[in-house]
Order: structure tokens, then C-alpha cells, then sequence
């Protein structure tokens, strides 16, 4: 059995995996579209994610800045639409 990862170091990679993709955090919880209860889900999503090293490395490439969610992410959906909505916003 997968055990989670480490909740602060998960949190720390979903912020990560939220700027490179660039979903606006910020913004979605200003639309109304991200909720607290949301993002922790996500965090706890990553937490038993089994591509954590691999995510690591990705984060790591900075050719991937503003890449599309890699498939792999357990949060690949929700970050994915995070940034659609960045993107059909005035300010985006």
C-alpha cells in the first residue's frame, strides 16, 4: 500500500505544479471557483499521488514553465481547468 506523502511538502508541490501550469489560485478563489475545502483535497490528491518523484522532476525543468498538467498529476483536472479559467478571464 501507498503511503502519503509528507502534507507540507505536497502542499509546497501543488503550489508549484499551480504557477507552471498557471493556474491563478488567487483568482479562482476570487471567482469563486477554488474554496478552501477545495485545495486541501487537492493537497491530500497529491499526498497519495505515486508520481511525486517524477512530479519533483518536471517542477524541476524550466522548460515546462506554463506547460499544459502533465497527465500524470493526480490533479491534472482540476489543475487543467484552473488554468482554463485564467485564461477566459479579462485579466488573464
Amino acid at each position: 500500500m501507498h503511503r502519503l506523502g509528507d502534507r507540507n511538502a505536497h502542499y509546497w508541490l501543488a503550489l508549484r505544479m499551480a504557477k507552471a501550469t498557471g493556474a491563478d489560485l488567487t483568482g479562482a478563489v476570487e471567482a469563486h471557483a477554488l474554496e478552501q475545502a477545495d485545495w486541501a483535497t487537492m493537497v491530500e490528491r497529491c499526498r497519495a499521488c505515486t508520481w511525486a518523484e517524477g512530479c519533483q522532476r518536471w517542477l524541476s525543468d524550466p522548460e515546462n514553465a506554463q506547460a499544459s498538467v502533465p497527465v500524470d498529476c493526480a490533479n491534472q483536472d482540476r489543475f487543467s481547468a484552473l488554468s482554463a479559467l485564467r485564461k477566459t478571464t479579462p485579466e488573464g
